[in-house]
């Protein structure tokens, strides 16, 4: 039997073979934002900017890519209502 931690590991969106086939063909930075949101999910541009130690210029460019292929949302920070913050699509 497998503990919760164990299948909620299996059902990311990265486990997920349609999600990874559109991943495959976005750039690293892309795939590298989408590894970041996979282990700490929603986060701000800026917080994905300090995680993933990419420049904020590239990480937008990585979250529009991400976006453009539907692997990607955005909503209304709780904190700030200023400020956007980006999950991955289940």
């Amino acid at each position: 039997m497998s503990t919760h931690a164990e299948k909620q590991a299996a059902e990311t969106p990265l486990s997920n073979p349609d999600f990874r086939e559109r991943l495959r063909e976005l750039p690293p930075s892309a795939k590298l934002v989408a590894k970041v949101l996979e282990d700490e999910t929603p986060l701000s541009q800026g917080e994905l900017a300090e995680e993933s130690l990419l420049p904020d210029r590239t990480v937008r460019y990585a979250l529009n890519r991400l976006d453009e292929a539907g692997l990607v949302e955005s909503r209304y920070s709780f904190r700030d209502a200023r400020k956007q913050v980006y999950f991955l699509v289940e």
